[in-house]
Formats: structure tokens, sequence, C-alpha cells
């Protein structure tokens, strides 16, 4: 890839993902961890660390011209942080005293490394909705039952919207490797593209592999696309990389445990009573558990 190009292609993820340069602030000094090939690497910045936590995949892009780089690419997007001295960190593309991007050599650097992986994370797609918690929605639910709690962390995990806006939803664990999952998906595919109901999934795994097929896909352009490939039968779709980082998943399964749910499917919805439902396993009903939910997206 031509140094123009590669620039260009900067530029453009970088105005689409930010409005202006951010320069946020953390506390405390970088302290260092060690990594499997035995380098020293900065400590990942808390918000750095959080959007570790919901799925991004990070990668740090080397100490240049003083500042600590890092790269996170969720849902095909990418970002890119600088460290400065004093903590703070700012958002954007780095250029060196004669106006020449480092930002570009630095990647050009990381491909080089574990070009393949980086190259299937990274592409030119529209950024997915986010589902940031609305302010004061804890108060709202006030947490009075169980199953309010359940519910709330599940609509805070990290979960992916399949079907159309605007539907009636409900939020549902899957393992990528699960047969019933497959059997629930299959057969709600026909509603899913009909408008009648949309499905957040809730990705997690049981097995290594499956993590990381699992945390590929939270990262990935496209997931929704690259979901329905492999449940038709497209393995190559979802890699299980021993490069990806899992941590998004494992939030996810922390959810599970802290719950003490081990069954996938397991589905979560507010119904047209105002109260929360939990079905273990793949639904008998379909057509009456759509119409029963009682919550849109």
């Amino acid at each position: 890839m031509t140094y123009r190009i590669m620039l260009y292609r900067l530029f453009r993820k970088f105005l689409s993902l930010c409005a202006g340069i951010a320069i946020l602030s953390f506390a405390g000094n970088p302290v260092f961890a060690q990594n499997s090939n035995d380098t020293l690497l900065p400590k990942m910045p808390d918000p750095i660390q959080n959007l570790a936590n919901e799925g991004a995949q990070i990668r740090f892009l080397g100490k240049d011209n003083g500042v600590d780089g890092w790269i996170a690419i969720k849902n095909g997007q990418e970002q890119y942080f600088y460290v400065l001295p004093n903590g703070s960190f700012l958002s954007g593309i780095l250029f060196d005293v004669k106006g020449k991007a480092v930002t570009v050599n630095q990647v050009r650097r990381l491909r080089e490394q574990s070009g393949e992986l980086l190259d299937s994370l990274a592409a030119d797609v529209p950024p997915m909705p986010t589902h940031v918690q609305e302010a004061g929605k804890a108060d709202r639910y006030e947490f009075k039952t169980p199953s309010e709690q359940l519910y709330f962390d599940l609509e805070n995990s990290n979960w992916l919207p399949v079907g159309q806006a605007g539907t009636p939803l409900f939020y549902s664990f899957i393992d990528i490797q699960c047969s019933h999952c497959y059997n629930m998906m299959v057969a709600l595919k026909p509603y899913i593209e009909s408008g009648k109901v949309q499905v957040r999934i809730i990705p997690v795994g049981f097995r290594d592999e499956t993590q990381a097929q699992a945390a590929y896909m939270l990262a990935a352009p496209a997931p929704v696309d690259l979901f329905w490939r492999y449940l038709e039968g497209d393995k190559e779709a979802l890699p299980a990389s021993p490069e990806i980082s899992k941590q998004g998943i494992q939030r996810n399964l922390s959810v599970m445990q802290s719950w003490k749910l081990s069954v996938t499917p397991l589905i979560a919805y507010r119904g047209k009573d105002g109260k929360v439902k939990i079905i273990r396993g793949m639904p008998k009903d379909l057509k009456g558990l759509i119409a029963d939910l009682g919550v849109r997206s």
C-alpha cells in the first residue's frame, strides 16, 4: 500500500470518527507491563482499556517522537491515540516537525508484524450504532427485583444488533459453535429479515477457540454479515486467531457467571406486561415470543 493511499485512508477514518481532536487525561503515572514477546509495553490508559472491555482490539503502535501510540479497532473502524508525557492523551494522526504523518509509518510497521489480521479487522464501513447507557436508567429501574438487575446488565454488555432498528427486541447469549444457537438463529432469520424482531446477540464462548471467534466478531467490520456467513457454512468468516484479545467476550462471560447462567442460547426480554422474562434454551414458540416482546430497538 503506497504512502499516499495509507495517508488518505487514515484521514478518512480520522474525519469520520472525530469532529475534532479530543484531549483527555487520566490519573497516575504510566507503569509498564510485559507482553508474551518479553518486550516492555506501557500500561494501557484507562479510557483505552474501556474500549478493550467493549470488544475493541487494541494494539501498541510504538513510541515515536516521545509519545506512546495505540490503535483501537472496533466494528471495522480505527482510532489512534497518543499518550503525552504528562499523562494526558489525544486522538488523531501524529505528524513530525516536517509535516510527515508518523501514524502512517507506525501502521505500516504494525502491518508487517500482523498484517493479515490487521487488514481483516480494519475496513471503510459505516460505524455501528453505539449502545451507551441512558442517563437515569438505573434510577428508573431501581433494581427492585433480580430480574431487573439482570436486564440492566444485559443492556450494558457487549451485544450486536441483528435485525432492523425500530423492531421488537430481545437479548440472547450466543455461543458461535452452539448447535442450539445455530438452530434458533436459522429459525429466526425470516422474522429478522421481515422486520418483525431484532436479536441483540451477546457473544460468548466456553472454549478458547469460540471466545476468539466471538471476539473477532465484536471487532470486525460488518459483523452481522460475517455471522450469517459462518452459520451458512463459511467457517473462515470468523477466524479464531490467537492474536485476538478476548477481553470484550470475557466481560460478557462474567455477566453469565455472576448470574450462574450456563446455557446457550439464553433469552431475556421485557414483555408487554412490563416484566422481565427469561427463556433457557431454544424457544418452543417463536411467534409467541415475538408477539410478547414489549420493547422496540
